[in-house]
């Protein structure tokens, strides 16, 4: 059940019974108190009466009430809400994720949304109970806690991380927020944080997510696709290296022995952090409601032994939607593997190189470089290398637009308005992006297949009206339907199947 549907009695219950599944979506309010919690806070259950809840932990800040130091709901997953839902409230809270608010301002963040600032503020506070400004600060009050609380950095250097302009307004957020000092803040990690020792400097962050979670699928998804050089993956971790506002990045996202997933990263401006961290998330899903989608799926005979299968199945996302664009069109037509052999060739020839020693590795091309130079190192169809080179500079001049915080539909158009992209690709770019949860690929030669040996019609327009059923939950029945695809016998055959597949 997402949170926006439910009614207040469905929320008192969660937070009776202590509900980890909704960690995340609300926030508790308790009048008599003056703080708010996760709906799975330890505490007492407050009297019905006395209680509010809130669709932010900014609008609880607004409405005057302070983090509970008990449950801390600032380290709770985020909502899975902002990708479920695809209206204005949830296209602004994921570029304010991004950081756009502090690069751009709230008149960035309005003209990216295609509203004035004051209009954009009225229905913000209407839908959130918080204005941009106020989401805004909620977003670096939380970087902020995993920062004091999950590494050693000095307090100031934190301060500036998490995106505050002075060390006063920091010590102000924090107290006004958690009603502790920075430095208490700092000294309550021994209760659970998942802070451990680490390098001086070094940032090392736990990131909380929503059980199950396929972590075994993300890791083999992501080392099939990665480029060598740019990208590392094993059989429990994934780093790569990446352009943010700030200069160069390298991160490694990894499962450690007690099944939880962290962040290591190295940062050229500390104040990127919570932009990765946000980016982070959604390349691994980790804002998912495993137990919604599972529950929702499960239902359908067809559909069963797969959820039970491959319990809390992921979507991947994307870190960088144009880097994401182009490796889609290089690989539509081609094998995964023959994709990332193309995608290697690119980045070893176009990519920039950065760090050095251990730490050295390479950037994926910036589109002028794949616009003016792509067609010298691309193999394959003139009119494929057109498109892929004609994207790149659209995307280099502005001309065409991708983003988190994209309208999808609108987004949907201006990819199939470019030459050479159809709606495989698109579609995919939606998933990926985006992050939309109900995509269904009925071109794909792979989920076809898998469908096929699920007992689900496999034509296209047959798969198309089975599928309605799982909406709004089509993205994870397309990613349940890929791990069910048989293993080809031959290699003609692994052609087929993967024929429109792409390498990212």
């Amino acid at each position: 059940m997402n949170a926006p549907t439910m009614t207040f009695d469905e929320r008192y219950r969660a937070i009776s019974s202590r509900d980890t599944r909704f960690d995340g979506q609300f926030v508790t309010a308790v009048r008599s108190t003056g703080i708010y919690c996760r709906p799975s806070c330890p505490a007492r259950t407050p009297l019905a009466a006395n209680v509010t809840f809130y669709p932010t932990s900014a609008a609880a800040h607004e409405a005057g009430y302070r983090a509970c130091k008990r449950c801390l709901p600032e380290a709770a997953p985020g909502s899975p809400d902002w990708d479920v839902r695809g209206d204005l409230a949830a296209r602004a809270m994921r570029l304010i994720a991004d950081g756009v608010v502090e690069r751009e301002g709230v008149t960035g963040l309005a003209t990216r949304l295609g509203y004035s600032s004051r209009h954009l503020t009225r229905l913000l506070v209407a839908e959130l109970g918080a204005g941009p400004l106020a989401l805004s600060r909620a977003q670096r009050a939380h970087t902020a806690r995993m920062l004091l609380v999950g590494t050693d950095l000095p307090i100031a250097d934190v301060a500036f991380s998490a995106g505050f302009a002075s060390i006063r307004q920091f010590n102000d957020t924090i107290r006004e927020v958690f009603d502790l000092a920075p430095g208490a803040l700092r000294a309550r990690r021994h209760l659970g944080s998942g802070a451990q020792e680490q390098l001086p400097g070094s940032i090392d962050l736990l990131l909380p997510h929503r059980d199950p979670i396929d972590t075994d699928g993300l890791f083999a998804w992501m080392a099939a696709r990665a480029i060598p050089g740019a990208e590392e993956a094993g059989t429990s971790s994934f780093a790569r290296h990446l352009r943010l506002a700030g200069g160069p990045a390298w991160f490694e996202l990894r499962r450690g022995d007690d099944g939880r997933m962290r962040l290591r990263a190295r940062l050229t401006r500390l104040g990127d952090l919570s932009p990765l961290v946000a980016r982070a998330r959604r390349l691994f899903d980790l804002d998912a409601d495993p137990l919604a989608v599972d529950e929702a799926l499960a239902v359908h005979p067809e559909l069963g032994p797969l959820v039970a299968r491959v319990p809390g199945i992921r979507v991947p996302g994307a870190v960088d939607p144009h880097e994401m664009l182009i490796r889609a069109m290089i690989g539509q037509q081609i094998t995964v593997a023959a994709a990332r052999t193309a995608l290697t060739a690119l980045t070893e020839a176009l990519g920039e190189r950065v760090g050095d020693g251990e730490a050295s590795g390479t950037l994926f091309p910036t589109m002028t470089a794949i616009a003016e130079r792509g067609a010298e190192v691309l193999r394959g169809p003139a009119a494929r290398i057109r498109a892929v080179t004609g994207a790149a500079a659209a995307l280099a001049d502005g001309s065409l637009t991708l983003g988190v915080g994209d309208d999808a539909a609108t987004q949907r158009a201006a990819l199939l308005a470019m030459p050479g992209i159809g709606p495989w690709t698109a579609d995919y770019v939606r998933m990926r992006v985006i992050g939309d949860p109900d995509v269904l690929l009925p071109g794909d030669v792979a989920m076809r297949a898998g469908a096929a040996a699920a007992g689900i019609p496999n034509d296209p327009a047959g798969v198309v009206e089975w599928a309605a059923r799982t909406a709004p939950w089509r993205s994870y029945l397309t990613a349940h339907l890929w791990r069910a695809a048989p293993v080809r016998p031959t290699r003609r055959a692994a052609r087929r199947t993967e024929s429109e597949k792409e390498s990212s």
